[in-house]
């Protein structure tokens, strides 16, 4: 029997109401498939900065690192400053775990609507690997003279061989490991980010020579989101920095059906990961039970995978896509036929 200790932070919102529900099936899943899953819960978000100022201690951060992984519900509460959650827990676990690779599927699944006309499920179906810990969201910057007419506002793009060459590893492993066209699409901007993205290009180029498997592959990102939309089929894996990482994943969530059915993985391919829906914290549906917990069940299943578990993690995601054909009449708040609960029963059930 494996065991697992997994640090939970339910969070903000309905990040409570969906986080329940992954773990109503990931408990099922441990059942059959002879797992031992611990969860821990964490209360950082909002509540606890509000009632007591505290957003996330060096000694909370350091027992994350003793986790097998955390699973993450959603951080953002209406009453407390946008940015100060975000920074103060998101980035912080981002950057103190080194959580260098932020992993999105972006697959239409059969039941789904898409909003481009006449997509079947099947040609949407890739993934983008975005570099999570450099670029424009270190922070690196500043302010000269601000809050007068001559204020000037500075942000730096942060790029290292060593941050750029470890992403663009995993990228071409997780390529080559997908085993599906084994195309690795660079989405970069080289004809105006002439520094960063020389970088990412020459170092893309230089590591090709060792995955003889994968064939390699540039798009300026203006080109890349138009092709998501023209022939969304033509990509297997795309890799980018960070700002046009975050941009594109979004686009692919909207075409895959939106952030009901979104999740994302925070990896550190040598310590602990983080799994999340990515839709928020979502706060004007918090305790109506009309959420869908889906991405936070299919995130659930991401990390399944990340922790080696194959046979649980494929149950989980055949259950998902069974509950999106048969039962959902929406993937959106309100309107899927079903309550949050009623979804995840449904999932558990499938397993």
């Amino acid at each position: 029997m494996s065991n697992y200790d997994i640090a939970v932070i339910p969070g903000d919102g309905t990040g409570p109401e969906v986080i329940a529900e992954g773990i109503k099936v990931l408990k099922k899943a441990a059942q059959k498939f002879d797992l031992n899953i611990d969860f821990t819960e964490y209360d950082f978000g909002g509540d606890r900065y509000l009632q007591t100022g505290e957003i996330l201690s060096k000694s909370e951060i350091e027992e994350m690192k003793t986790k097998d992984a955390i699973y993450l519900g959603a951080i953002g509460h209406p009453d407390v400053k946008p940015g100060v959650l975000e920074k103060g827990i998101l980035l912080k676990l981002r950057f103190e775990l080194d959580l260098y690779i932020n992993l999105r599927p972006i697959t239409l699944y059969e039941g789904v609507e898409s909003p481009l006309k006449n997509t079947e499920p099947g040609a949407i179906d890739f993934v983008v690997v975005r570099e999570n810990t450099e670029g424009l969201y270190t922070g690196s910057g500043g302010f000269l003279k601000k809050g007068t007419p001559d204020e000037v506002a500075v942000q730096e793009s942060i790029n290292t061989r060593k941050g750029v060459e470890r992403c663009l590893r995993y990228a071409f492993e997780y390529c080559r490991r997908r085993d599906k066209e084994k195309m690795l699409t660079l989405c970069g901007k080289t004809n105006v980010l002439t520094y960063a993205f020389d970088l990412w290009e020459r170092t893309f180029n230089e590591l090709a020579s060792e995955y003889p498997g994968v064939t390699t592959d540039y798009a300026h990102v203006d080109a890349t989101t138009m092709w998501m939309i023209k022939n969304p089929e033509y990509f297997d894996v795309i890799v980018t920095d960070n700002m046009f990482g975050d941009i594109i994943t979004d686009l692919g969530a909207v075409l895959q059906g939106g952030m009901g059915i979104a999740a994302g993985g925070n990896i550190n391919p040598e310590g602990v990961s983080m799994f999340e829906p990515i839709g928020g914290s979502a706060p004007k549906y918090t305790g109506q039970g009309t959420i869908n917990p889906l991405a936070a069940i299919a995130a659930g299943h991401m990390m399944l995978s990340e922790l080696g578990e194959t046979e649980a993690a494929a149950a989980v995601k055949e259950a998902v896509k069974k509950v999106v054909k048969e039962d959902l009449k929406s993937l959106s708040a309100g309107k899927m036929g079903c309550s949050t609960s009623e979804v995840g029963d449904l999932v558990k059930d499938y397993i």
